[in-house]
Formats: structure tokens, sequence, C-alpha cells
């Protein structure tokens, strides 16, 4: 039965496919696929049959490949210059497959997290894309083809993937990485050829889950993580078996405002007061479920408790107040739903929904929240005080932190829901894992998201990601270089070109100093064919999704246009390079200083400072000279170190007359 359901989604990519023989062809290969122009292409697949395979493309190249024993098969196909579309066909015996409105131009692979996968249409309401209704409207455009990998974790290297190659239109654009469609955006309108963007991040993820065991086995912390992996297969195995009893419902394909909507997961009755909820588990609230026993499970959750209230709230409009909610939830008071937020990106809204009186009958109340969480922290998770029961317009309260009964009815893995339902609770009994794979563990994106597109033919990638890694910078800089070089060896294309963006400003609390990270990143520009895209301006003290993805998106691409397509822009802003001591001063000097420097305060403080051999800062003095900066203060009589916006939130007041800032940086490295 899954292999017709296969050959049913292969025969619809191409209005020709007869056979068996393309069943094991990676998805990767589809209708409007993007070629990577002027180079021999990878093909590769799994037949059906032994014999010769052949693929003709229509701008003339022809390439024939004997099919192996083991039914694999490998070829390199030549691509032209940047042009199309094209159709390509595929010939093995009998069974004829072509692809349709296939491009050949430039071919970049995007991932990271939340800031690369946030959509052109943002996640409304907190975290927004500035003049996303517009850029919507107007992405109709033929030449930039976008492939989304379907979320997915693995405990070894997959040869598979989810997901398919669309056209850019305003529905497709909406859903699609707003950084990376700003990249290809800018590619696109200087280039004036095709442009591929294969899309693929996970929000919240550390940079360790996108490098394989081989580049990460040998540091002791993921070395014990890894053996764990490795000894857990049969578990693994054991869990996603239990799974696949279950019916699924596959939610791929599914796009919209209403996505999420009518989910069915054999629930019925768990929103009623008289539902048995006597065998569920307790949970205390607010929390994330993931610091529980039910640890990191994306799917659906009940939650159930029922109160008594005043006699005198009898009759009366009352107010339920739930915090934020991770990530959807609909709830129902007495049976009857009272609220919803049913869409994405609502995580960190409060939900307050009111009570009618028509429900509030007797001294007892029973409420059922049934939450959707698809990734990362799941929950009801606010604070204490947000999560209460009140009459309209009273400072009454009832806490309704504490204990919850709960029960998981679904459980949400590769674009897909388990459907196990309520009765019988029957998730408690799911088989235990030696180690818990989420998208959160070493090696597990790698495995499901990045191996499976090796070795596509790219010319670069771009990588927006650190936010999660803040906490242990120190270790940073040499888990860039590990998966830089991971995936440059696994492609085998050389060492092609890594653009990455450094991490905006934003208050992280006092525990985490982002300027370190930030400091981590500036140092990988030290890996071979590196650029580094600074939003020291652009970010946001109270939002870690700042909305100015066009800028972000568009410094990536000048780092491509001026090392790969010969074009004479600035790319970067100033980087540090050395300073010399000169009595009180410190002289600094910069690279990428073009057409000058230019230091613009904000509310009169430049973001430098300054220290003698006790290691005090203080606000420092600047003044241009050239392109070097002179950096004082008169209380400082012998200056030994320099500090530029160091801080969570310090924001850039140092740039090029390009307009490009400058990174963060210090002279020490002092310990704190």
């Amino acid at each position: 039965m899954r292999r017709l359901v296969v050959l049913f989604a292969l025969a619809a990519l191409s209005q020709i496919c007869f056979g068996q023989n393309f069943a094991g062809l990676p998805v990767i290969f589809s209708d409007n696929m993007v070629l990577q122009q002027n180079t021999n292409v990878p093909f590769w697949g799994k037949a059906q049959m032994d014999g010769e395979l052949k693929i003709s493309a229509d701008w003339g190249e022809t390439v024939k490949v004997t099919i192996k024993k083991d039914n694999n098969w490998f070829v390199k196909l030549r691509t032209p210059k940047a042009g199309g579309p094209y159709n390509v066909k595929l010939q093995a015996g009998d069974s004829i497959l072509v692809y349709k409105n296939v491009l050949v131009g430039e071919v970049w692979v995007c991932s990271g997290q939340s800031n690369m996968e946030m959509p052109v249409e943002g996640w409304p309401p907190k975290d927004t894309i500035n003049n996303s209704y517009s850029v919507i409207k107007n992405s109709q455009n033929q030449q930039i083809h976008l492939f989304t990998v379907v979320k997915a974790v693995a405990d070894n290297k997959q040869s598979g993937c989810g997901g398919t190659w669309v056209e850019c239109n305003p529905e497709n654009a909406a859903k699609f990485s707003a950084t990376a469609y700003f990249f290809g955006k800018k590619l696109n309108d200087e280039l004036k050829i095709p442009i591929g963007l294969i899309h693929t991040s996970w929000g919240g993820t550390p940079i360790e889950a996108w490098i394989s065991s081989d580049y990460l086995k040998d540091i002791p912390d993921y070395k014990s993580i890894i053996d764990k992996i490795s000894m857990s297969s049969k578990e693994t195995k054991k869990m996603t078996d239990w799974l696949e009893t279950f019916p699924v419902m596959d939610m791929n394909n599914k796009t919209g405002a209403d996505k999420w909507q009518g989910i069915l997961s054999g629930d019925a009755g768990c929103e009623q007061a008289g539902y048995n909820d006597s065998l569920w588990h307790v949970m205390k609230l607010p929390t994330n479920w993931e610091s529980t026993e039910v640890g990191d499970l994306d799917g659906l959750v009940w939650f159930r408790k029922k109160i008594e209230i005043p006699q005198t709230w009898a009759n009366k409009d009352l107010v339920l107040e739930l915090g934020p909610v991770d990530d959807m939830d609909e709830t129902y008071v007495n049976g009857t739903k009272i609220g919803q937020m049913m869409k994405d990106g609502l995580w960190q809204v409060d939900r307050v929904y009111d009570i009618p009186k028509e429900l509030v009958k007797d001294n007892t109340l029973t409420i059922a929240v049934r939450v959707l969480d698809t990734q990362g922290g799941g929950g009801i998770y606010g604070q204490e005080s947000k999560l209460s029961v009140h009459p309209k317009g009273s400072d009454e309260k009832i806490s309704l932190a504490g204990d919850w009964k709960y029960l998981p009815v679904a459980v949400y893995k590769g674009g897909k829901f388990y459907v196990i339902g309520a009765k019988g609770e029957k998730y408690y009994s799911h088989p235990k894992m030696v180690i818990e794979l989420t998208a959160y563990t070493p090696t597990a994106l790698y495995n499901a998201m990045i191996n499976p597109l090796i070795p596509y033919g790219i010319k670069g990638a771009i990588w927006y990601q650190g936010e999660s890694n803040a906490g242990q910078p120190e270790r940073y800089t040499d888990l860039m270089k590990r998966m830089i070089t991971n995936w440059r060896k696994e492609w085998m294309e050389g060492e092609f070109p890594f653009y990455y963006v450094q991490i905006a400003p934003f208050d992280y609390g006092e525990k985490t100093q982002s300027q370190k990270l930030r400091e981590a990143q500036l140092k990988a520009l030290s890996i071979p064919n590196t650029g580094m895209a600074v939003t020291m301006d652009i970010g946001s003290p109270i939002t870690i999704h700042p909305g100015n993805k066009k800028e972000v998106g568009a410094r990536l691409a000048l780092w491509a246009l001026a090392k790969n397509y010969d074009k004479d822009v600035n790319y970067s802003g100033p980087l540090f390079k050395e300073m010399k001591i000169s009595g009180k001063n410190i002289s600094l000097c910069f690279t990428h200083t073009e057409k000058g420097l230019l230091l613009q305060p904000i509310k009169g403080n430049n973001n430098f400072l300054i220290a003698g051999k006790d290691k005090v800062f203080k606000p420092a003095n600047v003044k241009i000279k050239g392109d070097m900066l002179i950096v004082s203060n008169d209380e400082i009589a012998e200056p030994v170190a320099v500090r530029y916006c160091w801080g969570n939130i310090k924001e850039a007041t140092l740039f090029n007359r390009a307009g490009l800032p400058a990174s963060s940086f210090r002279t020490d490295d002092w310990q704190e």
C-alpha cells in the first residue's frame, strides 16, 4: 500500500510517468527544480530493475548509466548557462519520467534556526516582517523557485526527506523563509537569472544538531550523547513501529491560515465535564512539558482541571486567563468551547477568554484545554499569576496554577500526526527511549534534513543561527568550522561559499553574554570562503526575531555578488584589524573602510569603552582619522584595551560610508 502511495505521488510530478523504476528517486528532484548552471549536476536514485538508465535534457545533453545489482544508480548531467524552462526526461526500460519547468541557474542552501525559518508572512501579532503584505503581493517571480525541507529528526543518515519544488508566487512566498527569499530576490534582481533556494531550518535548534556524528564524536560532551544514540537505535525503531500502528494524518501538503483546524485525534468527549480522566497523569502548570515526563513531544495534549468557585459567582460572566500557550489551543469550559488560537506564531500571546454566564450554573467549573505544539517548547507555560479565573470586572481571582490532569493524544513527526487517541490512555504505554531524539539532539537534523540533500548540485549556503548557542559561546567557532567542513566534504563541491548572519542585539538577560557569541562568529571568518552579514543596527532588544529580514537577505547577497558573481559592491562593514597605543590614545585600524568611516552615536552614546591596566572600562571619546579611530578617556593615562558594542543590546554606531555596520569586538581577551 505504501509503495502505491509513493508511486502515485511521483506520477503527480509529471505528465508522463510509467512503471515503477523511479520509485526510489529523492524528492529533491521534481517539477520546477533548479539545477546549478555550467557544471555536472548529480542525479541519483534506486530503480526496480537492472539495466540501463538514460537522462536527456532539452538543452541537448544526454547521459547513460548502468543500474547496479543493488538497483542504485548515480550519474552526472552537464548543465548549460542559466536559462529555461526545460524538460528533463529519465528513461529506464519501459518507464519514463519527465520533469517539467526545470530551470538552470544558481542554487543555494538556506539553513539555521528560527530567524532563518521565519516566513515572509511572519508570526503575527508579535513577530512580523516589515512590509510583508506588500512583499507577498509582489512576489510573483517565475525565475525564483523554492524548496522547503519537511522537518524531521533521525538517529542515522537518511537518504530521503519531504518537500517539493514550487514557483515563487504570493501563496508560496508567504510561507517561505523571509531571509532566504530576500537573499534570492536580491540575486535575481542583480543577475537576471534563475535562482533556486533550498530552505532547511528549524527554530530554536543548536548548531550541533546540524553536524554529523563523525565531526562531533571526538568532543567528550557530544561523544556520550552520540554513543547513546547508537545504543538506542533498537528503541528508536520500536518507537517508530509503535507510532505506525496508529492512523496517520499527513499535513505536508496543507497550507493556509486554517491549516491546523479540525485535526481529528480520537479524542471526542475529552472536553466534557463528566469525562473520566481518572487514569490521566498529573502535571503542575504553568510549565513547558519538555521539563516533565512528557519530554520533547510535538503533538496534541489535553489538559483538564475541575475547580470549585464561590456560589456568588453563579450565573455571572467570568474571565479565564491561561497566559501564553505554546503553540496553539482550543479551550472549553463545562464542555463548551469558549475560545481558540489555532494559527502559527501565537505562542507568545496570552490567552484571555470570556466564560458566558450560561455556562456558570453551579459552584464547579471543568476547564479543558487542547494544546497543539508543532515544534520546540510546548504547553501552558507563562507566569503563575497569569493562570486564573475571575468574575468579569472583579479583582477576586482563583489561581489555576498547580495540578492538572493531562493526556497526549497525537504525536506530530515529519509533518504527520500519528493519531493515538484518548481511549485506553495508550500514549502512556509507548516504548521507552535511552535518549529522547529531538530537534535539539546533536546530529539529528544533519541526518534528516541535510544528508538527504547531498550531493544535489549547489553554488553555496547561507546560515542564520546562533541564538540557541549563546549560553556556550566559547565552543561556537570550533563548531562552525566542523559544520562547514562537514558539509563541504560530504557535498564534494570543494570549499563552496558559506555566508552567515551574526546574531542581532536582544535582551537575553544577565546570565547570557551574546556579545561573546557574536565574537565567536566574527572569529569564524578565519574559515576559508566564508562571509558574515552584521545586523547590529537592525535588531531589537524586545524581540529575538527582528522584522527587517529584507536587509538581512540583501547583506548576505552582497557577499555572494562580490565574491562569486564579480559585482563591484561593498559587502562588509568595518572589521577590527589591529590597535596601536600611543600615550593616552589607542588607534584602531579596520578592514572594509570603503568610502571612509562614519560614527553615529545613539542618544549621545557611541558604545565604545576603554580601560587601563585595572581592567575598569569607561565610556570612550572617539575621533575619526582617515580609516582609523582614535579612542581615549581623559581619566585613563595608560589605556590598554577597547571594547565596542560589548553587551546584549548594544546597537551599532560605527559604519563605513557604504552604510554597512561594524561588528562588535574587543581588543582584550580578559575573563569576565
